[in-house]
């Protein structure tokens, strides 16, 4: 799945120690134009981060992955991006991805 808009709040990043050892994601949001804009936050995890340098104002189109999982009755969805490129069409500097999401191995706390 695919979301084009434009970044409009980057997060602070998070990092941790789980039984798999270190980890590190950060979160931001982007804003899918329209007639009724819609707002979603996504996360990268570990060197992602750094390869796809994201910034506060950018036009990307990010490729996202979504899982949900059920802890103690409730259900959580994480939306993970796997690839993201200028807005347009081609990858930028850096950021090439596969044409399938990799599986994702760096599992962090559960959000509470």
């Amino acid at each position: 799945m695919e979301l084009t808009g434009r970044i409009m709040q980057v997060l602070p990043e998070k990092s941790g120690t789980s039984a798999r050892g270190p980890w590190r994601k950060q979160e931001y949001v982007i804003e899918i134009p329209g007639d009724y804009p819609k707002s979603v936050c996504f996360m990268v995890w570990g060197d992602r981060i750094d390869q796809f340098g994201i910034q506060q104002g950018q036009e990307l189109t990010v490729s996202i992955d979504l899982e949900s999982r059920e802890y103690n009755g409730r259900w959580y969805t994480d939306v993970k991006a796997w690839r993201v490129a200028p807005a347009g069409g081609q990858d930028g500097g850096g950021q090439p991805g596969p044409e399938e999401p990799p599986p994702y191995d760096d599992e962090g706390p559960l959000p509470f």
